[in-house]
């Protein structure tokens, strides 16, 4: 006699949703200050990404990567160079619930460099490919996050 295996439903995956892991309330610059400024809070504050404003509005993206590469262009005087011109205006971002999952793997495919978080037009957060790597040892390691 054979038995028929019951039907076992599949246990649904954790959403972990990105606000877990993102860090809330990031800096940011407006858009028309030096990028000398922007370089001096970045080691400041110990970031390498700055939502960038214009007016309260989200307007761009500037890394540290893009800001050392248009200062060392010739005859670029940091002190007069506007964030503007250094950042990026292809901005991935995402709404609190996203998936910790579905940012990660769109980071992965089109190499974003953070994801910013908002909330309607708030900036609520900023995910980094470093919180990505610290999610991940989470969640290897079984923390829980809140």
């Amino acid at each position: 006699m054979t038995t028929k295996p019951a039907h076992v439903e599949p246990r649904p995956r954790p959403a972990y949703p990105i606000r877990q892991y993102m860090n809330a309330a990031p800096h940011s610059i407006g858009r028309d200050q030096p990028l000398s400024v922007a370089q001096e809070r970045m080691r400041a504050w110990g970031v390498r990404h700055l939502p960038v404003l214009d007016g309260g509005k989200l307007v761009g993206i500037l890394s540290q990567r893009d800001a050392l590469f248009v200062e060392t262009l010739r005859d670029v005087d940091p002190t007069k160079v506007p964030v503007e011109d250094a950042m990026s205006a292809d901005v991935y971002i995402v709404e609190p619930e996203t998936p910790l999952m579905d940012v990660a793997n769109a980071m992965a495919d089109h190499k974003y460099g953070c994801a910013v978080i908002t909330d309607g037009p708030r900036i609520v957060g900023i995910f980094t490919t470093v919180d990505a790597t610290r999610a991940l040892a989470g969640i290897v390691e079984g923390k829980r996050f809140a």
